[in-house]
């Protein structure tokens, strides 16, 4: 199968490998010209056999929303845009209805897997009709882990990229109940290797995932977090959610605190927020602050 991926930034370069690994041919644009195959969306398009699928994979807002419209006017009816990045569900249910107007489709779909996806597979969340998302499957079926899952057709239009806000949201809460262990564990003096702690509980506790694994990680590199500054941004799909539970009347404490915890950070050198930057730096790549 063909695809046209635009964005090839740290998960874009790394999602066109995987699906070329895959046996399928991938033409991809950035404006980056050292790992770009093509110097503009509209070449592109023309190395596209119709029906064309065109993966979008740059940041939201005004960036998706400008190359969506370029697509727009440069893809045929049949074509299929696939927005890969981080857009508001609310976002996707306007693309699609200004798409569907030219005969073109449109899925959204949330990506998870951050800079180990080459290697361990992408997570992927997608909404859309079945009958769009029948057409991108294959490279669906690249990209996601090997076994039974990893993949789910969400439901509507938006609603990809919905669940991925969820997701998002979690993982704030998850690493803020870390940080606040890790913190905490660091502060008593009767605890004298905090590190070796958060590495026995890798096997056989209830709390074992891949983001411990992630903080015995950073731990290994700088043991005391002494080269970070408790700093962390938030992606903004924190936000969303609190704003969606306010909207829905869903009681998100857990979540919500963990949102005014980044904020907070930003006030204070907060030894919380240098596992939570030391995680961010881990699983996606993310840029930390050094002292």
């Amino acid at each position: 199968m063909q695809l046209g991926l635009i964005g090839l930034g740290k998960m874009g370069g790394n999602m066109r490998e995987r699906i070329r690994r895959a046996g399928h041919t991938v033409i991809g644009y950035d404006r980056n010209p050292e790992v770009t195959d093509v110097e503009s969306l509209a070449e592109l398009v023309d190395k596209l056999e119709a029906p064309r699928t065109v993966w979008v994979m740059v940041p939201a807002g005004a960036p998706t929303q400008s190359v969506v419209d370029e697509l727009g006017e440069l893809l045929q009816p049949g074509d299929v845009i696939v927005d890969g990045g981080n857009s508001r569900w609310t976002d996707d249910e306007k693309h699609a209805e200004e798409l569907g107007a030219k005969g073109i489709g449109f899925v959204d779909a949330g990506v998870s897997g951050g800079v180990w996806g080459l290697k361990n597979g992408y997570a992927l969340m997608v909404g859309g009709d079945a009958e769009n998302i029948a057409k991108v499957q294959p490279i669906f079926d690249a990209l996601k882990p090997e076994g039974e899952f990893g993949f789910v057709h969400a439901g509507k239009v938006g609603a990809g990229h919905f669940s991925k806000m969820v997701h998002n949201g979690i993982e704030y809460a998850m690493m803020q109940a870390y940080a606040e262990g890790w913190e905490l564990l660091e502060k008593v003096h009767s605890v004298t290797d905090v590190r070796e702690v958060f590495r026995s509980w890798q096997e056989g506790t209830v709390i074992r995932s891949w983001l411990l694994d992630l903080a015995v990680n950073a731990l290994d590199g700088d043991e005391h977090l002494d080269k970070l500054r408790g700093f962390a941004e938030d992606s903004g799909e924190g936000r969303w959610t609190v704003e969606a539970a306010i909207d829905n009347a869903v009681p998100l404490p857990a979540i919500t605190a963990s949102l005014f915890a980044r904020f907070a950070s930003r006030q204070d050198d907060s030894p919380q927020m240098k596992m939570i930057a030391a995680l961010r730096n881990q699983f996606g790549g993310h840029a930390v602050e050094s002292k």
